[in-house]
């Protein structure tokens, strides 16, 4: 399955441009599913007809479904409820009616998480291409690193191994005095953590993409740059930049002749270091079927290659190992490094990322990095009492 996940700057058409590269997908024969978290259903006007929590059909090949956050909200917290209930009702605490529940900021891109897992089990058909309208840019790689992150915290307040002390639950309930927490809530554990490992690796699949949206401008290039950094430090791969509105040539007057130029330099900029596709501008807002087409937009082709975190064996030459960290763009001032027990805490402008060290680096000190060539060269030095030893 192709999976083409669409954001960009606020305002820049992300809806639209999913919904023509959607369409564009199906006339080239594709199954294609267009997905947006919207409440005001941009999608649907973008496409010429309502879109709603249940697939609907929009034209041959193409398919519409926009989830529904408060639903999706009741219920997960409901059944988070049911399943803290001893806890619960050891504290005192009153238990929630579904009916005074309303969703909370975020529950649209949680919905919209939950039910891209769920398109990729194929719980809502079958497709070649899935293409998904993201909310926009900094909210867009907040959410995508959202499964990783949540797996984390999760792993860190139930570690799986504790599950091996089942049989001693009672036994431990009784000398402490209090209630142990229930198998039930290390098997809830257990569920989202799979549930969420599935999340991630439909984002990490090799068909998963992120395509950007823009307008050009000055503005602009400075957005793509510090998106671009923020995907690749979260280890998501670039489809390539659409430059949407972009003007015709021609005209005699100077306000329009210097937003051209203004054009021009962003998208010598965006061909130098990125694939980039321009859309025209219409002249109007783009509304239904004809006009999408209109627009020409690029269908999804095949994925770019995955990204590459390579450990690199020095240590003939300088004993020591080398993780190279791709961050297309970053600037020294801005990086961040610290390392915590397994983990190394990145950070590269407003983003930061938390990662396990692999294995072989585990049992390395951390000994200096470098930011050379568009990435972070992080040095290891073999530790002596956990290394190895040759005879």
């Amino acid at each position: 399955m192709r999976t083409l996940l669409i954001t960009g700057p606020g305002g820049a058409g992300r809806t639209t441009l999913a919904a023509a590269t959607a369409l564009a997908a199906a006339r080239a024969g594709h199954r294609a599913l267009v997905l947006s978290a919207d409440p005001q259903d941009t999608l649907g006007t973008a496409l010429g007809t309502p879109t709603g929590p249940r697939p609907s059909a929009v034209t041959d090949g193409l398919t519409a479904l926009r989830p529904d956050p408060d639903g999706s909200f009741r219920d997960d917290l409901l059944a988070l409820q049911e399943h803290a209930g001893s806890a619960l009702d050891l504290l005192g605490a009153d238990r929630l009616d579904g009916e005074e529940l309303t969703p909370l900021p975020g529950a649209e891109e949680l919905a919209l998480l939950r039910t891209l897992r769920a398109v990729g089990e194929g719980a809502h058909g079958t497709y070649d291409t899935v293409v998904v309208d993201l909310p926009a840019a900094p909210r867009a790689l907040a959410l995508l690193a959202l499964p990783e992150q949540l797996r984390r915290y999760l792993r860190r307040l139930l570690p799986p191994e504790r599950q091996a002390a089942r049989a001693l639950r009672p036994v431990l309930g009784r000398l402490a005095g209090v209630p142990v927490p229930a198998a039930s809530l290390y098997e809830n554990a257990a569920r989202w953590d799979a549930r969420l490992a599935a999340a991630r690796s439909l984002l990490d699949a090799p068909g998963t993409s992120v395509r950007l949206v823009v307008e050009p401008g000055p503005a602009a290039v400075e957005a793509v740059a510090r998106t671009v950094l923020g995907l690749a430090l979260h280890g998501l791969r670039l489809d390539g930049v659409v430059a949407n509105r972009v003007l015709p040539e021609g005209g005699d007057a100077p306000w329009l002749a210097a937003l051209r130029a203004q054009q021009h330099k962003a998208l010598a900029e965006w061909d130098a270091a990125h694939p980039t596709h321009r859309v025209p501008h219409l002249g109007q807002d783009p509304r239904g079927l004809d006009d999408l087409v209109a627009l020409r937009p690029a269908a999804p082709g095949p994925a770019p290659a995955p990204l590459d975190w390579p450990v690199t064996d020095a240590r003939a030459e300088e004993s020591r190992l080398i993780w190279t960290i791709p961050l297309p763009g970053a600037v020294r001032d801005d990086l961040g490094l610290v390392r915590r027990g397994d983990e190394l805490v990145v950070t590269a402008g407003p983003f930061r990322r938390i990662v396990s060290l692999p294995s072989a680096l585990r049992r390395c000190t951390v000994s200096g990095a470098g930011l050379r060539d568009g990435g972070l060269h992080v040095r290891f030095t073999p530790d002596p009492d956990l290394w190895p030893r040759t005879r």
